[in-house]
């Protein structure tokens, strides 16, 4: 049954590692199959009944493979919380199975005192590495089975201790023998809630991994929104953000202010494109300066930028595009002078967005023949 059992659980793994190439899986791919090497060779002294000789060997392998199964099993969990960890080495693997190999040929020489050894060392590794991993919630499944089986470990090894003592009473070491002859099946139970916990554990890790890079495709989504609003040569919001600003400020109101610079074209004809730019970029900078941080300054497109600002009234707007006027004029460098024209509209209290801008264009459109003239550099 033991056999049968092992054989399924290592026949999954492998196939589970073949889909999902994680490092933890392959520990326990290794873990198992050394597992069934060990129950095999059991099978094999129970059926084909070896001479005296070959008995040590045979102790020696099956002590040296479940020891051995026992850090890979654990390494596996290690790896699964700790990506890239090593908790064993493979000196101190191989150093555990040779000791392990040596007590069951040369000291553990009879099956009571195999049994003493072998499940003394589970319980040990077990319930070591049980307590080692219980603060890891995505294995916590898996830290009940390895403390199930710890525990199962450490009865069978007391029972074990029975038949070979005479610390104990005849009546308890009846009772131990009678269940050491089942605790095959208790075992094999223990092994697959071992197994089941590493399942769980994997699940969870999965999980945890594409919550995590959710997270990360969300932010870059946004990222990219944010690029996509931002125009890259003034450094302001574009109108793709209008939408969003518009939901922000509709239920208040706002003061819509529609700018355009005065005669454009001829700067780019007559300096070159580059300094276009660069009046674009002195324009917006000023632009910034001139009103409040909680304002709302974007390019609206070309040569037209939009500002949107809430709590504002009339005086304190002509204010403030009276300071931009100033700045403009007072502004020294290698760029040629020119003039913009703004149109000012209202946003009411739950208005139409839509209807406040083309309303501000327009009455920037008007502006145009009015005092501020344009001039060109």
């Amino acid at each position: 049954m033991q056999v049968t059992s092992a054989v399924m659980i290592a026949v999954f793994w492998v196939v589970l590692a073949r889909s999902d190439p994680r490092a933890e899986l392959r520990w326990w791919v290794r873990a198992w199959t050394v597992n069934l090497i060990a129950l095999s060779l059991t099978a094999l002294y129970w059926y084909l009944e070896p001479p005296p000789a070959v008995v040590p060997f045979a102790f020696a392998a099956y002590l040296a493979g479940k020891t051995t199964f026992l850090l890979l099993l654990l390494q596996g969990a290690w790896a699964l919380v700790r990506p890239g960890a090593v908790l064993f080495s493979t000196r101190l693997l191989v150093t555990a199975a040779a000791v392990m190999a040596f007590l069951g040929a040369f000291v553990l020489t009879q099956l009571n005192l195999l049994g003493v050894g072998q499940h003394a060392v589970m319980a040990v590794v077990l319930g070591g590495g049980a307590i080692a991993l219980a603060r890891e919630r995505a294995v916590r499944w898996l830290v009940a089975g390895l403390g199930i089986r710890a525990m199962l470990a450490l009865i069978e090894a007391v029972a074990y201790t029975a038949q070979v003592t005479s610390l104990f009473s005849n009546e308890l070491a009846t009772t131990a023998a009678g269940f050491l002859s089942v605790h095959s099946s208790f075992d094999t139970g223990a092994e697959w809630l071992i197994a089941l916990g590493c399942v769980l554990a994997v699940a969870e890790r999965t999980q945890h991994e594409l919550r995590v890079q959710n997270q990360r495709l969300l932010a870059a989504q946004e990222d990219l929104r944010r690029l996509a609003d931002r125009d890259p040569l003034t450094s302001l919001d574009n109108r793709r953000s209008l939408p969003a600003i518009f939901r922000r400020v509709q239920p208040t109101g706002a003061t819509l202010l529609f700018f355009d610079i005065d005669n454009f074209k001829s700067i780019n004809d007559l300096h070159g494109h580059h300094v276009g730019d660069e009046c674009l970029k002195g324009f917006a900078g000023a632009l910034r300066d001139s009103f409040r941080p909680s304002d709302t300054v974007l390019r609206f497109a070309g040569d037209e930028f939009l500002v949107i600002a809430n709590g504002l009234d009339r005086s304190a707007v002509d204010g403030r595009v009276a300071q931009l006027r100033s700045r403009m004029r007072d502004s020294v460098g290698e760029l040629p002078l020119f003039t913009f024209s703004v149109g000012i509209a209202e946003l009411s209290a739950g208005g139409d967005p839509e209807l406040a801008l083309q309303a501000a264009d327009r009455s920037m459109y008007s502006t145009k023949t009015g005092p501020h003239a344009p001039v060109t550099a």
